[in-house]
């Protein structure tokens, strides 16, 4: 069974390009005027599923908008330009963006999520080559809302991918940074900072290395949580537990191997981790696929990486397929998977999960 994506013909691939962070904004909401109505509607479900009233996201909403303007007036300008260009409310695209610090509140079922590999490969002569692959896993509802990005007018041009009306998710810059983003969760977390879309963003805009990513994540007012997976051309890489109660690295598994799913890997903000939300789900995806690169040969290129992601019955879902017997809510697939070569400013994304790699297409970016 294969999940139920949209026809390539629909995936939408958008390029922005302005020197100006409104009309870069103004650009992309224009394109998206279509589809904008569908996803800001299958969010508004997912709240009220999660118990959370409208006037709630709207407050929450215009709070995280003016966290962002404090911190980065022109991030808040993109969105604007967004809301402006698609002719929609301000305070949506806002939610749109914080959408993950909102459902923080949610008291609905939680999702299943994304698991993450980073291996420096060294060749022959030395050189070390960074590359990293993500399942990017979300309700099932989310699949025609997605798209490629290419942004270019900031400090640095980014590709990758995120979701309609949100600034940012994965990818990779023209400076050869790259940065791969699953959720975690933590008893503070709170729809009051900057949120980890925005923040993704920023990084992919600002960031001249994997150091200065982390220098920007530790500076940005935080109050929630995810996990950044942080690494650049010269083959540096960090991975991060970021939540309200600061930001930490985390250990590779192996040298050269940095393994996420979607808790927390570093003491301090695991002993207040929200273990109910991913467990026992993310453990057992982290445990799998940590023997699996430690018990045979590493991945040593892309095809190798994704093929790492391929799960079947009696695995752990890292390979994620949504049940369709279950309500809106609790399907859960993996929409999208995602290699990314900062080396090469490159990323390809399967639109699928990594066991359809050669049945479903590949949109190839690159800077």
């Amino acid at each position: 069974m294969t999940a139920p994506f949209p026809r390539p013909d629909q995936r939408l691939q958008i390029t922005v390009a302005d020197a100006d962070p409104f009309a870069r904004g103004a650009e992309r909401g224009r394109q998206l005027r279509e589809t904008l109505p569908g996803t800001i509607d299958a969010y508004d479900r997912l709240f009220r599923l999660g118990g959370i009233d409208e006037n709630v996201v709207r407050e929450d909403a215009e709070r995280l908008l003016d966290a962002i303007g404090a911190h980065r007036p022109a991030l808040r300008a993109q969105i604007e330009g967004i809301a402006a260009g698609a002719d929609a409310e301000l305070w949506r695209i806002a939610a749109l963006n914080g959408r993950t610090e909102i459902l923080s509140r949610s008291v609905a079922v939680p999702p299943g999520e994304c698991s993450t590999i980073v291996r420096s490969i060294r060749d022959a002569e030395g050189h070390v080559h960074t590359m990293g692959v993500q399942t990017w896993d979300w309700h099932m509802e989310i699949a025609p809302y997605w798209h490629t990005i290419v942004s270019r007018g900031g400090a640095h041009d980014y590709a990758g991918l995120t979701e309609c009306g949100i600034l940012g998710k994965i990818g990779v810059n023209s400076a050869g940074v790259a940065l791969h983003f699953n959720i975690l969760g933590h008893r503070a977390d709170r729809p009051e900072g900057i949120p980890m879309h925005v923040l993704a963003a920023l990084v992919l805009e600002e960031a001249t290395s994997a150091a200065h990513a982390v220098e920007l994540v530790r500076e940005a007012p935080v109050t929630s949580s995810g996990s950044f997976a942080l690494f650049d051309e010269q083959g540096e890489a960090v991975l991060l537990d970021i939540s309200p109660e600061g930001v930490f690295e985390a250990p590779a598994i192996t040298e050269g191997t940095w393994l996420r799913t979607n808790h927390f890997l570093t003491a301090e903000p695991a002993a207040d981790e929200k273990t109910w939300l991913y467990q026992p789900d993310s453990g057992q995806r982290w445990d799998f696929l940590r023997d699996r690169l430690t018990q045979g040969a590493a991945p040593a290129d892309a095809e190798q990486l994704r093929a790492a992601l391929v799960t079947g019955d009696g695995e752990p879902p890292v390979t994620c397929v949504p049940d369709l017997a279950l309500p809106m809510g609790q399907r859960w697939a993996s929409l999208a998977t995602v290699v990314l070569d900062p080396a090469g400013r490159r990323a390809d994304v399967l639109d699928g999960t990594p066991a359809e790699n050669t049945t479903r297409p590949h949109l190839a970016l690159a800077l």
